[in-house]
């Protein structure tokens, strides 16, 4: 069997109020979930660590699969994980992740967002939240019966869009401040990561026309 290399994200920042307790057990879960398994190499970084930002376009360009765990803070991810992307991402451009906005001087107003340079990768993404997962479906409840994936994390998938990566299914996890169940979570999450990296591996990390599922889970 082929190796996957997996490149884990915490973005689960500690700030204020927030520990940043939850999404680091999610963190923690993935790469023990892959360290049990064969087939897999894991790198890990945590956004509240210090970091290079030579080696985390490394990561990015090493991996096959990055899998970003965030929390949702006045709906959008935190400053650090806002900062590290700026970063990162900065530091990538022509030497990893893009290399231009995909358009040229002949025709500018055509063909932007395809100059990234991580095709053929993936990419996931969890997401917290204290908003009940019934803000996003009920008519007549805050977000307008539109998901996350559609809403407060469209841009998040776009960015990952102009550097070439393709989605992979995501979970949310909602009501985590007033009632959160961080056992059941963590079955879901650990049943979801089966799902797409075990159970389905042919069908999730084969095929490159791969659309991400808008779901709010």
């Amino acid at each position: 069997m082929e190796t996957k290399k997996i490149f884990v994200i915490n973005g689960g920042q500690v700030f204020g109020h927030s520990g940043g307790r939850f999404n680091k057990t999610i963190f923690d879960t993935t790469r023990q979930f892959f360290n049990d398994k064969e087939g897999f190499e894991i790198r890990s970084t945590d956004i509240n660590d210090d970091y290079d930002p030579k080696q985390e376009v490394e990561n990015y360009v090493w991996a096959d699969i990055v899998i970003y765990h965030t929390p949702i803070w006045w709906f959008q991810v935190p400053n650090g994980l806002k900062k590290y992307i700026d970063v990162v991402f900065t530091e990538g451009h022509q030497t990893g992740i893009y290399h231009s906005d995909g358009r040229s001087s002949q025709n500018p107003t055509i063909n932007y967002g395809t100059g990234g340079m991580l095709h053929g990768k993936k990419y996931m993404v969890t997401s917290s939240w204290n908003a009940p997962k019934e803000a996003f479906t009920l008519p007549g409840e805050f977000f307008n019966e539109t998901s996350v994936d559609d809403g407060a994390l469209f841009g998040f998938h776009r960015m990952n869009a102009f550097t070439g990566m393709k989605p992979l299914p995501g979970l949310h996890f909602h009501d985590v401040e007033k009632n959160a169940n961080i056992v059941a979570d963590l079955e879901r999450y650990t049943t979801h990561l089966n799902n797409i990296f075990i159970n389905k591996e042919h069908e999730h990390l084969s095929n490159s026309n791969f659309q991400s599922e808008a779901t709010t889970h």
